[in-house]
């Protein structure tokens, strides 16, 4: 018998994860607070395990650097080599987050 296991790319985040990750992303700074909280409003039905996987490393940056990507003062390459840390951030999934952080607003 053949079992279809949804990989974590395709897979929706359930709501105690969703939850937990909106936790995790709180930040000092309010200017990440605000492009975190419209990234939720705008993906937050449609999120995958793995799309939140990769917020989840990103929160692993400073409050500086993370504000530095969303303002495209820094690239993420950029950010790698300066910060130390223990999570790879060079993956495609994260760059897709990022991407998906940086989206502007339709109107």
């Amino acid at each position: 018998m053949e079992t279809s296991a949804m990989t974590p790319d395709k897979e929706l985040i359930d709501e105690r994860a969703l939850s937990k990750l909106k936790w995790r992303c709180r930040r000092g700074l309010l200017e990440n607070d605000i492009f975190i909280e419209r990234f939720f409003r705008r993906f937050q039905s449609s999120l995958t395990v793995g799309q939140g996987q990769a917020l989840s490393a990103l929160m692993e940056l400073s409050d500086s650097d993370l504000l530095d990507l969303h303002l495209e003062r820094k690239s993420l390459d950029q950010v790698i080599a300066s910060a130390q840390l223990s999570t790879d951030l060079n993956r495609d999934d994260v760059r897709e987050v990022l991407c998906m952080l940086k989206k502007p607003l339709e109107r």
